[in-house]
């Protein structure tokens, strides 16, 4: 792999659609405490950067090393890629048309409860692993990181909206991040198969 537009350009948009549960739960954590400090904004946007960051690298470690050892395997990643980032997507998707009831468990805001949410928002980042384990270690780590400055940056605009509107948005959100999941998944597959 490259280093290119396209490289920048995926990354960005596997940040976009990982990110979209963490705003959506970051719209109710906003909502929840209308008068929320920027100090605790940057902490719980943080939290989720990490997590977003954390779980491509460990599916990349996953994958990367499987790779290295079974040649085979990186013949079906393309397919695991697209089953994958499809099946999640997918469900984005369904929650965000029928309207997930993720905005309630950020009710009260601790430590364990914040824990709690950036994993459960970045769980579905570790299959990225998978798209990104053509990727030598410092392209995969570029990758997880340019996903955790997108992530940040999208969770402390969802807190602020969170603060001003509500979780009016939380649903569009949602179908937005499960459509894009799909095309990427969709595109590594193409590119996978046929390049």
């Amino acid at each position: 792999m490259e280093w290119n537009f396209l490289f920048f350009f995926n990354s960005v948009l596997l940040g976009v659609g990982l990110a979209m549960d963490a705003f959506s739960v970051s719209l109710a954590n906003g909502l929840n405490e209308p008068k929320m400090k920027i100090s605790k904004m940057t902490v719980i946007a943080g939290t989720f950067a990490f997590f977003q960051a954390l779980m491509p690298m460990l599916g990349w470690l996953l994958v990367h090393t499987l790779c290295n050892s079974f040649c085979q395997f990186t013949k079906v990643v393309p397919w695991i890629a697209l089953v994958l980032l499809s099946f999640i997507g997918g469900k984005m998707l369904y929650d965000g048309i029928k309207g997930s009831d993720e905005e309630e468990t950020a009710s009260s805001l601790g430590f364990a409860a914040l824990m709690i949410q950036g994993v459960a928002t970045s769980i579905d980042a570790l299959s990225v692993g998978t798209t990104i384990s053509e990727y030598g270690f410092v392209m995969a780590l570029t990758s997880a990181l340019i996903i955790a400055i997108v992530t940040f940056g999208i969770c402390l605009a969802g807190l602020f909206l969170g603060k001003t509107f509500g979780t009016k948005l939380a649903g569009k959100a949602t179908i937005l991040g499960g459509a894009i999941l799909i095309f990427i998944g969709l595109e590594i597959f193409i590119k996978g198969l046929f390049f």
